[in-house]
């Protein structure tokens, strides 16, 4: 029973909780789903049944693993309401989105951009096309945050690996509602969600989320390109100006079906739908200062554009597994999916009011992927345990692109055609041993090989692209005390970043802006990329509070070859009479980079006796890294900023079923010399988010939240000096504060 409160008393600190909290010894699943039904009472003496339940914390999770963990919660992710996950995940150590603020964008972590992070969900990529703004927070049981690769999750991970698990059957009947909208600049965004837990027959569950939303918003557009010509001394200015309007609606669905076949064996299913689609309208109006004289072939003042897109995907997994005997298990998965995306764009260009090029795309673009995986987990006595497995994972893509310029194919393009095929295979094998040595030293080494092979074919050309990957892991850790409050961790790792598919297509883009230079060039892949190899270290201390919280330091270094990056230079191309500017990846040598990582979690009584039991919530990351053979002192990785930093709290009202709570997510402006010729900038975020969440009684509450209340500008830009033109361009615009009102009920 003292186990019990302890347990009971560390959930409640973890959680925030300050109210009084019931503590009963737990039930067991089994036992909870086969006890009989209680007696009916008398209907005035009949008393509202109160279930208490509760998981592991994220801190108990975190202290757990070998591995350096982070575990995001179902009642953190709820916490401020966001409607995305990336506004979510931007206030984890370390990490950051690329983008406007609001707006969404890739995620990564250690500041580095272009697939050095891998996101999975349910420990599995997602097909091309999909994005992790297309999973609403509803969706999601939990968030692991790896900051180091392990054997059993893969390689591809060289800032580290975010894996998203969706919400999972629970052996007890819940339903959650959550109905609401937010608004911003006047538009009106509603969604609706549901979630449906319950169990049946003898040790069954299921669990079925539906989400729905529609949305509609504003973005003002601003770009601005200088240009000077050494040879004749003089300046052009480009100013665009216009504005966006688009409209998007979605629907999510996830379930998942667990059968207990019998006392070893348990089989689960799992469907996951996500259908979206989308309308924007973008009029631009141009000017150039001065004039050209004559006027250029294809020059244009004003340009409107409409488009439309559509993407579903649907995805089947099935996880059975097996106890063969009291020290072996047994998992199978399996998965197969198919995806479909539809665009549809015409841009219609002017000069002085006269339809001058009319140019219309249609993309349509066909995707099927599976997936297997088969593990055996075997204890070799004590707290040793040994875990080998195998994998394989294909994709296949089919494309077909139309476009048409003024009626016509476009010029240049004959020779590749309408229509691609690309594929992918993966095959892994891996093995990982991990064990406990007394009661403070835990060791994790593993080993995993991966071997890929790629395809991408076209009318013109038939392109290969085969690559392995053989990875030693090691990972460690040492409880400074008994109790395990202090522990360091320590990692030796190898890992590594693979070719997306679309840079290995050859098959390229033109960009129809006039005039053509080094700042809008054409885009083509490479079908000879290198997958880039990181030789890694970290270390870290963790100190864990009485209270529920945590203080830690975490110091990591890669040591990156085959570095990708796009270049751009000048080109004989098949697809133009004369020389274009082209941006393709290629393999430009070795980078390093390095970084702390500070967190501080804790009650402000912890410190203070008679502060309130307020939670704050703190990071602050400082990150550095170099590319050898680009001129300093900017030669960063892609899009690394020299830091972030997050800082929040939240507290509950004593005298009122009130929560309050408000968190700043601050990224410095960042300044990378991406090539010989090219250097980049992004202005820094300072994004302001808040909620204030009132409890209606026991099973309902009204959330109200704000997002980005700061609404500071945010742009990109680029310096490129090609020794014949100096072209200094910026592109972004403001953004907006958006606020959200939602009613939540849980029976």
């Amino acid at each position: 029973m003292q186990l019990t409160r302890v347990c009971a008393a560390a959930l409640v600190a973890a959680c925030g909780s300050f109210s009084a909290a019931a503590q009963t010894r737990p039930v067991p699943p089994d036992a909870a789903a086969s006890a009989p039904a209680d007696k009916p009472t008398p209907k005035s003496e009949q008393l509202k049944r109160v279930e208490i339940s509760g998981t592991a914390s994220d801190d108990s999770i975190r202290k757990a693993s070998t591995a350096s963990k982070i575990v995001i919660t179902r009642e953190e992710i709820e916490k401020f309401g966001d409607s995305t996950l990336g506004e979510m995940i931007k206030r984890l150590p370390g990490v950051t989105t690329g983008g406007r603020p609001g707006r969404g964008g890739d995620i990564r972590m250690r500041g580095m951009g272009g697939g050095y992070t891998q996101i999975l969900v349910n420990g599995e990529r997602m097909p091309p096309g999909f994005s992790l703004d297309q999973l609403p927070p509803e969706q999601v049981e939990r968030i692991e945050v790896l900051r180091a690769p392990t054997a059993e999750y893969g390689t591809r991970a060289v800032a580290g690996t975010i894996n998203v698990v969706l919400r999972e059957a629970l052996k007890k009947r819940l339903n959650e509602f959550r109905a609401g909208f937010a608004t911003e600049r006047g538009k009106i965004s509603p969604g609706i969600s549901w979630t449906r837990n319950d169990n049946f027959g003898d040790g069954h569950a299921y669990n079925l989320t539906v989400n729905a939303m529609r949305g509609e918003r504003i973005d003002n557009i601003i770009n601005d390109t200088l240009t000077h010509t050494v040879a004749s001394n003089s300046d052009s200015l480009l100013v665009s100006r216009g504005r966006t309007e688009d409209e998007r609606s979605a629907l999510n669905l996830t379930g998942r079906v667990q059968f207990k076949l019998n006392a070893t064996d348990s089989l689960a299913i799992q469907p996951f739908i996500v259908s979206t689609k989308s309308s924007s309208n973008t009029p631009l109006l141009q000017t150039t200062t001065p004039q050209p004289n004559p006027t250029p072939p294809g020059f244009f003042d004003q340009a409107d554009s409409d488009g439309d897109s559509r993407f579903t995907m649907a995805r089947l997994n099935t996880q059975w597994q097996s106890k063969l005997s009291a020290d072996t298990r047994v998992e199978a998965r399996g998965g197969i999916g198919r995806a479909r995306g539809e665009s549809h764009s015409v841009r219609q260009e002017r000069l002085a009011g006269a339809a001058t090029r009319l140019q219309d795309d249609s993309n349509t673009s066909r995707d099927s992927n599976w997936s297997a995986l088969a593990k055996v987990s075997h204890n070799l006595g004590g707290d040793h345990s040994l875990v080998s497995g195998i994998e394989g994972e294909g994709t296949s893509r089919h494309t077909n692109r139309i476009t048409l310029v003024n009626g016509a194919p476009q010029p240049g393009l004959d020779d590749f055609g309408d229509d691609l095929d690309a594929s992918s295979t993966r095959v892994a094998a891996y093995a990982q041993d991990e064990w406990n040595v007394g009661k403070q030293w835990d060791f994790y080494a593993g080993l995993r090989w991966e071997g890929i092979t790629t395809r991408s074919s076209a009318a013109s050309y038939d392109a290969r692209n085969k690559s392995s990957v053989f990875t030693p892991l090691a990972h460690a850790r040492y409880k400074l005390n008994d109790k395990g409050r202090d522990m360091i961790r320590a990692s030796l790792t190898r890992s590594y970043r693979s070719p997306q598919l679309q840079d290995l297509i050859a098959r390229p883009t033109i960009n129809s802006q006039v005039p053509h230079q080094a700042n809008t060039p054409d885009r083509a892949g490479n079908p000879d990329l290198k997958p880039e190899l990181a030789t890694g270290f970290e270390v870290g201390y963790e100190h864990y509070l009485t209270k529920g919280g945590l203080l830690s330091a975490n110091f990591f270094a890669r040591r990156i070859t085959n570095l990708m990056r796009n270049v751009t230079s000048l080109e004989t191309v098949p697809w133009a009479a004369t020389q274009r500017w082209v941006a393709r990846p290629q393999n430009i040598g070795k980078a390093s980079t390095a970084g702390v990582e500070l967190e501080a979690r804790f009650r402000l009584d912890e410190y203070f006796e008679d502060a309130l039991p307020i939670n704050v919530r703190s990071n602050f990351s400082v990150f550095t890294s170099r590319v050898d053979g680009i001129p300093g002192p900017n030669n960063h990785i892609d899009g690394q900023p020299k830091g972030t930093a997050n800082l929040g709290a939240d507290y509950r009202l004593r005298s009122l079923p009130l929560t309050l709570g408000a968190s700043l997510n601050w990224t410095p402006s960042t300044t990378t010399q991406q090539t010989l010729i090219t250097e980049t900038t992004a202005s820094r975020k300072a994004v302001v988010d808040a909620f204030a969440l009132w409890a209606i009684n026991t099973e309902q509450s009204l959330r109200l939240s704000a997002t980005n209340l700061s609404a500071l500008d945010y742009f990109t830009g680029s310096f490129i000096n090609t020794g014949d033109q100096q072209i200094t361009s910026r592109s972004g615009g403001p953004s907006y504060t958006q606020w959200q009102i939602r009613w939540e009920m849980k029976i």
